[in-house]
């Protein structure tokens, strides 16, 4: 039986990239969620997300960490999340995520070292290799996990994004706070 193919990922980016990082921008289903949407037959949808993620979230954005979202498809249950949180930047529908990572990056003054993007899949890909630092959760296609620095412990919908926030948050105290 043939073993499972390796993914070589980029190296893993040093403190002072991490704290560099202005805009924490990810995509939503396997990263915020586990990927799962329930349909009902009523055509309403539900998903999970986890309460970790929203406290870290909400914890960069008060140290000045502008937070985006960023979706190939667009989902009611993803705007009421978002609007829950205070998500600032919610972009939904685009098929090219990088195209999308790059206009909101220079609409903030930021450039490509200044990102860090999370995603788990091909339509995450190109924005993933723009960005400073790319990171997907384990279970994250082959194309996403090739194209990330850091692959999270925990599984996207389980606290995986909280993970990449306390190293965000981390890496800014330790350069002095807010930069």
């Amino acid at each position: 039986m043939p073993s499972a193919p390796r993914h070589r990922r980029r190296p893993a980016p040093n403190a002072a990239r991490w704290a560099r990082v202005r805009l924490f921008a990810m995509d939503v289903d396997g990263v915020l969620t586990d990927g799962t949407v329930h349909i009902s037959s009523d055509g309403s949808e539900a998903k999970a997300f986890s309460i970790l993620d929203g406290h870290g979230l909400r914890r960069l954005a008060r140290e000045g960490v502008a937070v985006a979202w960023i979706s190939g498809r667009a989902s009611g249950a993803t705007t009421a999340r978002a609007r829950e949180l205070g998500i600032p930047h919610v972009i939904q529908g685009p098929v090219d995520k990088l195209a999308s990572l790059r206009e909101l990056a220079g609409r903030l003054g930021l450039g490509a070292k200044e990102c860090a993007y999370m995603g788990d899949d091909e339509i995450d890909a190109g924005a993933m290799r723009w960005a400073g630092i790319a990171v997907a959760p384990p279970g994250a296609m082959p194309v996403a996990l090739a194209a990330a620095h850091l692959v999270t412990r925990r599984p996207g919908g389980h606290g995986a994004v909280r993970e990449v926030c306390e190293l965000l948050l981390a890496a800014r105290a330790k350069a002095g706070g807010k930069s």
